[in-house]
């Protein structure tokens, strides 16, 4: 399943796709430089072993652009994670903070790991090891990492204390995502997956549907796949089929999202739960459905599966799931395609409002968190329809790419280069 692009390649390419649409001429130097990184960290972490045993961890920090703000973006833990993957993945974050037109950049992190083969000491090391190598880079104003594939509350967490421990302050705001406790923000766990559904929302809204009448499949039951299978069955849609990377369940009469949730932590996977039909993930990526959610890892769906596609509009939780050809092909067949610098653009949305609230030291309650979410997804959804029709753009993600670089280009020029 899926595809052996470059994500770092497909990242460029959509950015040359859109640069043929924006508004205003951009000179090539200056889009020379919104699609490649600043800088790159590549660090070698070498960690004592539960078992006195000494191991090295490859890990990377990409700074893409710091144009609008303050670099953003998560720290995943992934034996596949790879030095282009890190690029592709922190110049999303610049054009998705962009797009939904928060002040910060982009950045990305990530070590070369599978966290099921070490114990929770042995990763606590590996990554305060990863933050004393990131200290001289990060900081409320300099670089905000945040939870990503792998990581959450915890390693947050330690990554703060490290940092605070080494610097000999207090500074919450110098990550997101931590617990509520260590200065987290009501709302973020479940953001990644409420974004997508609201734009999901908004995109059968405009094709003047009604999410209510949809079924659903969800390609991922991490966090953001299964909130979202959980937020779209409370406004009343049927979730068919879900899948993590054991395999996928199908049951025509729906699933009660909670239920395989709570089975999942029980036994490790989704596979077995009830009586539901097993299918392959490619098979759920297929499905004749009305809503597809891929909310795995990149490059998930390519030209030649998107041929078999049978969603009416695809909204990606996940990051860089389809690509550049997969694209093509599914606005060839006039699929509607959420891109995920909107889609899943909840979760630094509201790592952004925990930075507020870090740096006033004034904590906002969950129903603000949520109705503040909500109100910066419609407006950058009726954008991203505002210029795909003045316009006459080919794709919401076109769409997207024009606003976002637009915002960025703006930011640069307006300030000039130096030296």
């Amino acid at each position: 399943m899926g595809s052996d692009d470059n994500p770092f390649e497909n990242l460029q390419e959509q950015i040359d796709d859109a640069a043929s649409y924006l508004p205003s001429d951009v000179n090539d130097d200056v889009l020379t430089r919104l699609k490649n990184p600043e800088r790159v960290l590549e660090a070698n972490l070498t960690v004592d072993m539960d078992d006195g045993s000494l191991e090295t961890f490859r890990a990377y920090r990409s700074q893409f652009n710091g144009d609008r703000g303050p670099y953003k973006g998560g720290i995943r833990y992934h034996p596949g994670v790879t030095r282009d993957e890190v690029k592709a993945l922190s110049g999303w974050m610049v054009y998705k903070c962009a797009v939904v037109d928060i002040p910060f950049g982009g950045g990305k992190g990530g070590i070369v790991i599978d966290p099921d083969d070490y114990s929770a000491d042995e990763l606590e090391r590996i990554t305060r090891s990863f933050a004393k190598e990131l200290r001289p880079l990060i900081g409320e104003d300099r670089d905000v990492p945040a939870p990503d594939v792998n990581t959450g509350q915890r390693e947050m967490n330690w990554i703060k204390n490290t940092y605070e421990t080494l610097e000999n302050k207090t500074e919450p705001g110098v990550i997101t995502g931590k617990a509520l406790e260590n200065g987290g923000s009501k709302g973020r766990v479940e953001a990644t997956g409420r974004s997508t559904v609201i734009a999901a929302r908004e995109a059968f809204n405009y094709l003047g549907e009604d999410i209510s009448d949809a079924t659903v499949a969800v390609q991922g039951y991490g966090n953001a796949g299964w909130i979202t299978a959980k937020l779209a069955d409370e406004l009343g849609a049927t979730v068919v089929a879900v899948s993590d990377s054991s395999g996928g369940l199908y049951d025509a009469d729906g699933f009660d999202p909670k239920a395989v949730k709570e089975f999942k932590n029980e036994t490790g996977s989704v596979s077995g739960y009830g009586d539901a039909e097993s299918l392959t993930n490619e098979e759920l990526l297929t499905l004749d459905v009305d809503l597809l959610v891929p909310a795995a890892l990149e490059n998930a769906i390519d030209a030649d599966l998107a041929q078999d596609v049978k969603a009416d509009v695809i909204s990606e939780a996940a990051n860089g799931p389809l690509t550049p050809d997969a694209d093509d092909v599914l606005a060839e067949r006039d699929v509607t395609v959420i891109p995920d610098i909107l889609a899943n653009a909840g979760g630094v949305t509201v790592s952004y409002f925990e930075w507020v609230q870090n740096r006033q030291r004034f904590y906002w309650s969950e129903e603000r968190v949520n109705e503040e979410l909500e109100e910066i997804i419609v407006d950058s959804f009726d954008d991203l329809v505002d210029a795909k029709e003045e316009l006459d753009l080919p794709s919401f993600r076109v769409a997207a790419y024009v606003v976002a670089i637009q915002r960025v280009v703006d930011a640069y020029t307006g300030s000039g280069n130096w030296p």
